[in-house]
């Protein structure tokens, strides 16, 4: 968690920064993708504070009434940053975007657009390579792609998609401030508002389906079920063992629930045993399965010789 808030402490410094450039630019230049930009850096670096909280907040210990803790406060407030780039970021830029396309407006100095741009991508480049590297080291040897779709830490993840959208949207406001300068038509510039919008839309709706995923009780992968079925069933006690039912709690937290049945002339001694020794290999094998309940069902107990 701790390298967690490495990415996030980047890309809050970086936004801030950026933010400031691009509406001073877009002030001097009248230009509707640099205002744009700007209100998705101020988005970004309000969603950087709240993805801060929700790691704050998740690290709460267990009460009363959270029994499993606090870990889903982080998924909560992610899809909550998910919204903000959706609504703020995207609407308000396509929004933007439609004004400026239908009352046109020529670019005053565009020179100062192509400076912030050459700034804020050296600043989104360096959060986005922070933020990339604590997700490699992470996730170690597995590929880039699966590793991003498997990843249920989305502080990291969603540090990588808001600053891959930034530069993106760094290089489409490029284009439409070139665009309108050299061809002298101000509504291209709004063009690159509206798409600019639209990708950030399209990111929000990549990171609210994940969210969404983990807040109604996304489980481990099947495979890695079926790994933990075999784990249990190549006990010398067990004679079957069903499908386990797990739950990611937290980023770093399963919960995992397992139904096994034992050979029926296992003592309890065996079975206490054979439990403790599941337990082990599961929590050995994934360490993010920390809480593991083993039911024992359908054991026959000898009777006693009369």
């Amino acid at each position: 968690m701790a390298e967690s808030k490495t990415a996030v402490y980047g890309a809050i410094a970086a936004n801030t920064a950026i933010a400031v450039t691009k509406f001073i630019a877009a002030g001097i230049s009248g230009s509707s993708a640099m205002l744009s930009e700007g209100i998705h850096s101020v988005v970004d670096t309000g969603n950087g504070l709240l993805l801060l909280v929700g790691m704050h907040r998740s690290r709460r210990g267990a009460t009363a009434k959270h029994p499993f803790g606090h870990g889903k406060e982080l998924y909560f407030w992610s899809l909550i940053v998910a919204v903000l780039i959706f609504g703020l970021g995207g609407g308000v830029s396509a929004y933007e975007g439609v004004l400026h396309m239908l009352v046109p407006a020529p670019l005053r100095d565009a020179m100062w657009n192509y400076i912030v741009l050459a700034a804020a991508a050296v600043f989104e480049g360096a959060s986005f390579t922070i933020a990339l590297r604590q997700f490699r080291k992470e996730q170690g040897d597995v590929p880039f792609w699966r590793a991003l779709r498997i990843s249920k830490d989305p502080t990291v993840y969603t540090v990588l998609a808001e600053d891959a959208a930034a530069l993106a949207g760094l290089a489409v406001a490029a284009l439409g401030v070139y665009a309108s300068h050299q061809l002298d038509l101000p509504i291209l510039d709004g063009v690159a508002s509206v798409v600019i919008g639209v990708l950030l839309a399209a990111v929000a709706v990549l990171l609210i389906r994940e969210a969404r995923g983990l807040l109604i009780g996304e489980g481990i992968r099947p495979e890695t079920a079926l790994e933990i079925r075999e784990i249990a069933s190549r006990n010398p006690h067990v004679r079957s063992a069903g499908m386990p039912l797990s739950m990611y709690i937290g980023a770093d937290e399963v919960l995992l629930a397992l139904d096994v049945q034992f050979d029926p002339d296992s003592t309890a001694d065996d079975i206490a045993a054979a439990i403790a020794s599941i337990e082990r290999e599961i929590r050995e094998r994934y360490p993010k399965i920390k809480r593991i309940y083993i039911e024992a069902s359908e054991i026959a107990i000898p009777a006693r010789p009369k």
